[in-house]
């Protein structure tokens, strides 16, 4: 069995490491495995996340408070002083297989984060970690809003949320407990959806700072990725805000103070300061220039419609993939549900469509190609991938770029650009605001669409390949992050 242990006494020169040696012999002579993070004089070397997510108990052998206890929050635990783990260490040892015996072991937060890395390699790190927890609300939440479509048609998104499809006008549902009567299943089935979808933001923000400050990093994380899909601020904004308040929480939680007030520094202070912090950057700092940017933004593209088609076509296929779902993303498609308010058929709304289920495909293509480039965390978005591009669901690609932008959003974007441009070159039009594969009975000239789709599929596969085997060998690719 694998243990953990913590020694630490009061002076932190002999007690500590006597009782270490003591539970790491008994350990060994009851044939089980013990690690020990001895908390002295010297200096604490912290035991890695790893080892603590895979032991089955911990032993705190310590006179003095242990330092970060939440690090083994969930797991079966014997405490005693040093003196009893010096005098009877096999004692403590049997306690905690005991212990770990009688549990049902319990999945603590972690993080894998290698703080001995350069700056990059831990940015990754960082990233991967705000990833690895995001993507099961990617799973859920776009596979319920794709299975809304299926059994609801197109129709069924704006039943919920209002607005006009093909000539009929929908109020949407103000009163949830009237939704089943307003939208049948697929209405519940598609609002479930879109509220696990409302938390990719906040759920990537909070869980990028938890890696970089620990527990500290997930109030104001979480708070500040809110606050990003509040303002609009989409993926990028959550990725600032996931950076800023790991930073934040970090260094507060670092401040020096007397033993009395640092029992509230983790509970209430760093809490409360950090998340003013970053709400007050996010709410003033941020939001003004985003709101600002999408204004200017669909008044230039507006401006725009007496252009080429192609083009036209290039640069709503570009916007609809560079931030997936952001205010970039929002204007082109804001623009294009715009163009069928008169109830006939659009070429811009096919051309976003099209473009918009780009990204989640191509990159889960990428994955099947080339799986050793892409982690075990974005070779399960992959496979949701498929189904959540299928249906129109662009934020599917969010796990690839929020964990490598700089390779991940080009590609895509030279992938979605090409088959807006196609979508418009062919005189493709759709009646569908929303919907994917599912209302394909709706969009002109279906066949010529599915053949842009699947050009800029394989173009946005190609890209990020290539892009990633760039300077970077294949066995270089991280561990995963461990959830």
């Amino acid at each position: 069995m694998k243990l953990v242990a913590v020694t630490s006494c009061p002076t932190g020169i002999a007690h500590t490491y006597m009782a270490a040696e003591a539970l790491e012999q008994a350990a060994a002579a009851a044939g089980h495995e013990l690690l020990v993070e001895t908390q002295g004089s010297a200096g604490m070397d912290p035991l890695a996340p790893q080892d603590i997510a895979d032991a089955r108990a911990v032993i705190f052998a310590a006179d003095v408070e242990v330092r970060d206890r939440d690090r083994f929050a969930g797991k079966p635990l014997v405490q005693s002083g040093v003196k009893h783990a010096i005098n009877h260490p096999e004692e403590l040892i049997a306690q905690a297989v005991a212990r770990a015996s009688d549990s049902t072991p319990t999945a603590a937060l972690a993080s894998k984060v290698d703080n001995a890395g350069g700056a990059g390699t831990r940015l990754r790190q960082w990233l991967m970690t705000g990833v690895s927890y995001m993507i099961p609300f990617v799973a859920a939440g776009g596979l319920l809003i794709a299975l809304a479509f299926l059994f609801g048609g197109a129709e069924v998104a704006t039943k919920v949320s209002g607005g006009t499809f093909d000539g009929v006008k929908y109020a949407g549902v103000t009163d949830l407990s009237t939704l089943l009567d307003v939208a049948g299943v697929p209405g519940v089935l598609f609002k479930i959806g879109a509220v696990a979808f409302s938390m990719l933001v906040p759920i990537l923000a909070g869980f990028i700072a938890f890696a970089i400050a620990d527990r500290p990093g997930l109030v104001p994380g979480v708070v500040g990725g809110l606050l990003a899909g509040a303002i609009g601020a989409g993926f990028l904004g959550g990725l600032v805000a996931g950076l800023m308040a790991g930073g934040v929480a970090y260094y507060l939680s670092r401040i020096s103070l007397p033993r009395a007030l640092q029992a509230v520094m983790p509970v209430v202070v760093v809490p409360l300061v950090s998340t003013a912090i970053v709400g007050t950057i996010m709410l003033l700092v941020v939001g003004s220039p985003v709101a600002s940017a999408q204004t200017a933004l669909t008044d230039w593209l507006a401006g725009m419609t007496g252009a080429g088609a192609v083009g036209l076509g290039l640069l709503l296929g570009a916007m609809m993939a560079f931030d997936m779902g952001g205010p970039v993303n929002k204007v082109a498609y804001t623009f294009a549900v715009g163009t069928l308010a008169s109830g006939t058929p659009s070429a811009a709304m096919a051309a976003v469509m099209a473009a918009g289920m780009v990204p989640p495909l191509g990159l889960a293509l990428a994955t099947v190609l080339r799986r050793k480039l892409f982690t075990d965390s974005e070779r399960k978005a992959g496979e949701a991938g498929w189904l959540l591009g299928a249906s129109f669901i662009t934020e599917g690609a969010i796990p690839f770029a929020a964990a490598d932008p700089l390779r991940v959003i080009p590609s895509i974007m030279l992938g979605a650009a090409a088959t807006g441009g196609l979508t418009m070159a062919v005189g493709a039009t759709s009646l569908a605001p929303h919907g994917g594969i599912w209302v394909v009975g709706l969009i002109g000239k279906p066949l010529l669409v599915l053949l842009a789709i699947a050009i800029g599929t394989v173009i946005t596969a190609v890209s990020v390949l290539a892009a990633k085997s760039v300077g970077r060998a294949e066995s270089t690719v991280p561990v995963p992050v461990t959830v």
